[in-house]
C-alpha cells in the first residue's frame, strides 16, 4: 500500500539532542569578547544567558538529555510527520522520490518552538522572570511568546520593522500569547535611537533588533536574552527534526541522496541536516544543501570572518560567514532569512566542504511555493519556499540526468499568516533584488579591523 505520510509514536520521540561539535572534523574557533578580543568565557555570557544554556553552548558532549518537562511539551506537536511528495513528483515529471518533514504542525506553525520551549524551560528553572528577544519574520517571536506563556514568563519581542508592517498577524499571535511586540528600530533603546538618527526610515534588520533586545536584557537583573537561531545551543535543540526524519526514512525504506533546508541564521537547516551530516562525516554519501536568498547571500558571497552578531557591536565576535554587521538586506518577504551572518557551526561545516550553499532569487522561490501549493496543497512560508525551490531544481536535474534520486527537505513552516506576500506575488508587485558588489564591499569595511579566524576566507563579493 502506498503511504502519503509516516508518523512516529510518541514513544519514538528522541530523548537526547545531538551535538555535532563532538564530530566536526575541524574544531570550532571560540567567540571573542567584543572589548578585549580574547576568547569569551561563561562569565562573560552570564549577564544575558542563564548558566544552564551557557553550558550547552560550550558543550562538547555528543548527546545531551532532553528534560522531562521539555519532552512533555514537545508531545503537543512532536513527532512531526514525514510526507512523500507524490503530487510534486508528478507535477515535475521527475524520477526523484521527494520527501518533506512537516514542521508546520507546531502550534506556532514552524520549527521554532523546538528551541523556544527548551529555552523557556531553562530560563524558568534558572529563576528568570522575563525573556527579551528579537524576531525577523515573526516566527521566532511567536514561538517564544507561546512557550513563555506555557512557563508563565513575561516576553518582549523587538520585531524587524519591515516585517512588523508586512505581517501584522504574527504580531497578533505574539500578543495573543501575552507578549509585548515592538517595531525595531524603536525609540525605546539607545541602539534603536542611534539607528533612527542616521536613517529615520530604516526598515530594520535582525542585527538592529538583536542590539535592542540585548541592550534591554543586559540592563534588567530579572531578564535574560534569547536567540532563535545562530548559536550552538539553538542548533542543538532543533536536532529532534533530523533524528525523527532518520527513523521515518528507515520506515520508508529509503535514505536521502540530497538533504535540503533554507538557511537564514541556520536553525531549521541544522535541525534537519546535522544528524545526516554526522552520517556523512562517517562515510555516508549524502549531499547537504543550504539555501539562502540571493539578496542576502551570506554563505555564497560573504567572507568567513569574525564579526558581531548585532549592528551596534554589543555581542561577542563570532567566527562565521558574514556580510558585515552594518549590512541591511533588501526588504524581501522572507524576513526570517534577512540576517547578515550565519551560525558558526553551519559556517564551519561549509568551510569543511560538508555543506553546499546556494542562493536563489525571490521570484523563483514564490513560483516554487505556488507550484508546491498546487501539487501538495500546503502553502509554504516565504522562507520555506527557498527549500522548495532548491528541491525543484534538484528534482528537474534528476529528470535531465535520468537518475532516480531521493530528496529530503525541511518544510519548516506554513505561510497561512504570510498571505500578503503571496498576494503581492500574484498581483505582479514583487521583484528580484539584485545585490551590487559595491554594497557588500561597503558593509564589509566594518569588519576589516576585526580579528581574523585561522581559516579566514575573503568571500566572493
Amino acid at each position: 500500500m502506498e503511504f502519503k505520510k509516516i508518523f512516529l509514536p510518541e514513544s519514538e520521540l528522541p530523548t537526547q539532542w545531538y551535538n555535532i561539535a563532538a564530530d566536526m572534523p575541524t574544531p570550532m574557533e571560540p567567540p571573542l569578547h567584543p572589548g578585549t578580543g580574547q576568547p569569551v568565557g561563561p562569565d562573560d555570557l552570564a549577564p544575558i544567558f542563564p548558566m544552564n544554556l551557557i553550558e550547552q553552548e560550550v558543550s562538547q558532549d555528543r548527546w545531551i538529555d532532553i528534560p522531562e518537562e521539555v519532552m512533555k511539551f514537545y508531545k503537543i506537536w512532536r513527532p512531526s510527520p514525514l510526507y512523500r511528495a507524490y503530487g510534486l513528483e508528478k507535477a515535475l515529471d521527475t524520477p526523484a522520490r521527494i520527501y518533506f518533514k512537516n514542521e508546520g504542525v507546531s502550534p506556532a506553525g514552524s520549527h521554532k518552538p523546538n528551541t523556544a520551549i527548551a529555552q523557556a524551560y531553562y530560563n524558568k528553572v534558572a529563576g528568570t522572570k522575563r525573556i527579551i528577544t528579537e524576531t525577523g519574520a515573526g516566527q521566532w517571536g511567536s514561538a517564544l511568546s507561546m512557550c513563555c506563556a506555557l512557563f508563565d514568563l513575561e516576553c518582549k519581542v523587538y520585531m524587524v520593522k519591515i516585517s512588523y508592517n508586512q505581517k501584522p498577524y504574527r504580531r497578533l499571535m505574539m500578543e495573543t500569547w501575552g507578549a509585548k511586540c515592538v517595531a525595531s528600530p524603536s525609540t525605546e533603546t539607545n541602539a534603536g535611537r542611534q539607528i533612527l538618527e542616521k536613517n529615520p526610515e530604516s526598515p530594520g534588520s535582525l542585527g538592529i533588533a538583536i542590539s535592542e533586545a540585548v541592550e534591554v536584557a543586559a540592563n534588567d537583573n530579572e531578564a535574560k536574552y534569547a536567540l532563535g537561531s545562530v548559536l550552538n545551543h539553538v542548533m542543538l535543540h532543533q536536532t529532534v527534526i533530523g533524528q525523527e526524519a532518520q527513523k521515518q526514512m528507515a520506515i520508508a525504506g529509503d535514505y536521502p541522496d540530497i538533504v535540503i533546508g533554507c538557511a537564514g541564521g541556520g536553525s531549521n537547516f541544522a535541525g534537519l541536516t546535522f544528524p545526516f551530516i554526522r552520517d556523512k562525516i562517517h562515510g555516508r554519501n549524502v549531499e547537504i544543501i543550504a539555501v539562502e536568498p540571493s539578496s542576502c547571500p551570506t554563505m555564497t558571497r560573504g567572507p568567513f570572518a569574525y564579526d558581531f552578531g548585532d549592528t551596534v557591536q554589543m555581542t561577542p565576535l563570532l567566527p562565521m560567514h558574514s556580510l558585515g554587521h552594518s549590512f541591511v538586506p533588501a526588504p524581501i518577504h522572507a524576513g526570517g532569512l534577512r540576517y547578515h551572518g550565519m551560525a558558526p557551526l553551519v559556517s564551519q561545516l561549509v568551510m569543511d566542504g560538508l555543506i553546499r550553499p546556494e542562493a536563489i532569487p525571490q521570484m523563483e522561490t514564490f513560483k516554487a511555493g505556488i507550484t508546491f501549493a498546487r501539487a501538495e496543497a500546503f502553502i509554504s512560508a516565504p522562507e520555506t519556499t527557498h527549500a522548495v525551490a532548491m528541491t525543484i531544481r534538484e528534482a528537474l536535474k534528476a529528470k535531465e540526468e535520468g537518475r532516480e534520486k531521493v530528496i529530503l527537505f525541511n518544510w519548516s513552516g506554513h505561510g497561512l499568516v504570510d498571505m500578503a506576500a503571496y498576494e503581492a506575488y500574484l498581483n505582479g508587485k514583487l521583484a528580484d533584488h539584485e545585490l551590487p558588489a559595491e554594497e557588500i564591499r561597503r558593509a564589509l569595511k566594518d569588519i576589516e579591523p576585526l580579528p581574523k579566524p585561522r581559516q579566514y576566507l575573503a568571500g566572493t563579493i
